[in-house]
């Protein structure tokens, strides 16, 4: 399996959403964090399949439609975009 690079500000990102969704609702943070999992597990299992997007990049767009993530595969990782 390929290693996922992240861009520096999906941190931040990743941490404001799970604070916002958390006050939506109890529990709704951990629920957006497992499905980003999910979501990292097929972007590196079946990363040809989600639709091409921009200049390389791939559009992956959660189930829930939660969030979305844009990925450019090279020789040995992903990156990912926030």
């Amino acid at each position: 399996m390929l290693n996922i690079i992240f861009h520096p500000d999906i941190e931040n990102e990743v941490k404001a959403s799970y604070e916002w969704y958390q006050d939506q609702a109890v529990g709704l943070g951990d629920d957006f964090l497992t499905e980003l999992e999910t979501a990292y597990q097929a972007i590196t299992e079946l990363p040809d399949m989600w639709p091409k997007f921009q200049c390389g990049f791939r559009r992956f767009c959660s189930a829930s439609s939660l969030f979305q993530s844009f990925t450019r595969l090279t020789r040995k990782q992903y990156l990912l975009l926030p």
